[in-house]
């Protein structure tokens, strides 16, 4: 299979993500209590399984010391995802304050990528992205906890969108780029 034909296919299934970003963030936008609640309730049974593996996983380890440690590791996440699941409002206020620290490393993390491809054709979609996650993450910090049952599920709907552009435009960036690419092979 040919760069060109790689390429666009690549392509393809970068814009099917891109799409399913921007129906999810509009959905979250639309309802963002129930996408706050979703949130949580996902964020939770992770950190359940994640003690669940750490207490097996304590008892392939070496040591007392070692063992102990895994065991109250795993306490800590069971019992940060059980209160969570039998608390989601207060579930949601907390994910919301580790939201907006996420959201203040992803925007400065997304304009330093930005500084290193700005040559690259959509490349100033990515600033975007970045400017507008720090500005979620600043919402995040002003209006907590107040806002915290509608602020999560909105804010996730919008940097879904956001983040569903901007593949968007770079996914139909590298189309055009595949169609580039093949066009003088075709000629040839």
């Amino acid at each position: 299979m040919d760069t060109a034909a790689v390429l666009k296919k690549s392509s393809g299934w970068a814009i099917a993500w891109s799409i399913l970003l921007i129906a999810l963030g509009i959905i979250a936008i639309a309802i963002p209590m129930v996408a706050a609640v979703a949130v949580t309730t996902l964020v939770a049974w992770l950190l359940i399984f994640g003690g669940i593996f750490h207490f097996v996983m304590a008892f392939s380890t070496r040591g007392a010391g070692a063992v102990l440690w895994e065991v109250l590791v795993a306490l800590v996440y069971i019992f940060g995802g059980g209160y969570m699941l039998f608390h989601p409002l207060l579930g949601v206020a907390t994910l919301t304050l580790l939201l907006g620290a996420f959201f203040l490393v992803e925007g400065i993390f997304e304009i330093v990528a930005f500084f290193r491809i700005r040559g690259v054709s959509g490349s100033g979609w990515m600033l975007f992205d970045g400017l507008i996650t720090l500005l979620l993450a600043g919402l995040i910090w002003a209006h907590w906890p107040s806002s915290s049952a509608w602020a999560i599920g909105t804010i996730v709907g919008v940097g879904l969108l956001i983040s569903g552009f901007k593949w968007l435009m770079i996914s139909l960036a590298a189309r055009r780029v595949s169609r580039a690419v093949s066009g003088p092979a075709m000629a040839a």
